[in-house]
């Protein structure tokens, strides 16, 4: 959407509706596959889901809104490539459960921080928790799934009496992030790489960031 230059009263809580659809289908597929557990993903809910209503109902103007979004999808970017330089250490070391206050905080934080861009939180998520080392490389694709649902919906309701009503093409949309979001959970959960996991997502982020950037 930023590429085809929608303005940003279409952009947060259209991104935010494909992002509910879109965790479902992840959350539904990564349960199934037994990679995401209570314990890993409720300690960045708790103050997640709040702080994305807070987040939700703060509407930067356009000229901020475009910039700040951009250079936080750059940052996350930077984290993901340097997880995956650094993947045979992670991969060796012994995942245990998040500890529960950091958890907490990165949580509130990202959860703020997902409400305010409408980008759902899992996509900063992921390169956080993975550079922390509390989870591994599918359970952080998994957690950030299960943070995307919650964050979303939360973010969702605290945007919608500010932003108004969605786009008529939103089902049209929907229906295409819905048969990627199956494609994606299944590569993601069952057949691709880890570090290509990493790479793929940096890929992303780095395109998406840099074209908010630069406009």
């Amino acid at each position: 959407m930023a590429w085809l230059a929608f303005d940003p009263a279409t952009i947060k809580p259209t991104a935010l509706a494909l992002n509910i659809l879109v965790a479902a289908i992840g959350s539904a597929r990564f349960l199934r596959a037994g990679l995401l557990t209570w314990r890993t993903f409720y300690p960045f809910g708790v103050l997640g889901a709040p702080f994305s209503i807070i987040g939700g109902a703060v509407n930067l103007p356009p000229h901020l809104y475009q910039p700040v979004v951009g250079v936080v999808l750059l940052l996350a970017a930077a984290q993901m490539i340097r997880s995956a330089r650094d993947a045979s250490t992670s991969v060796a070391m012994r995942v245990v459960d998040p500890p529960f206050l950091p958890s907490l905080a990165a949580g509130g934080a990202v959860g703020f921080i997902a409400g305010l861009t409408g980008a759902g939180g899992g996509i900063f998520l992921a390169p956080l928790i993975l550079l922390c080392g509390w989870v591994g490389v599918r359970q952080s694709a998994a957690v950030s799934a299960a943070f995307n649902l919650l964050n979303s919906a939360a973010a969702l309701a605290g945007a919608w009496a500010t932003l108004g009503a969605l786009p008529h093409e939103l089902p049209w949309w929907l229906l295409a992030a819905g048969i990627g979001g199956t494609l994606g959970s299944w590569l993601g959960a069952e057949r691709l790489p880890p570090n290509s996991l990493r790479y793929i997502l940096a890929a992303l982020l780095l395109v998406s960031g840099a074209r908010m950037v630069i406009g």
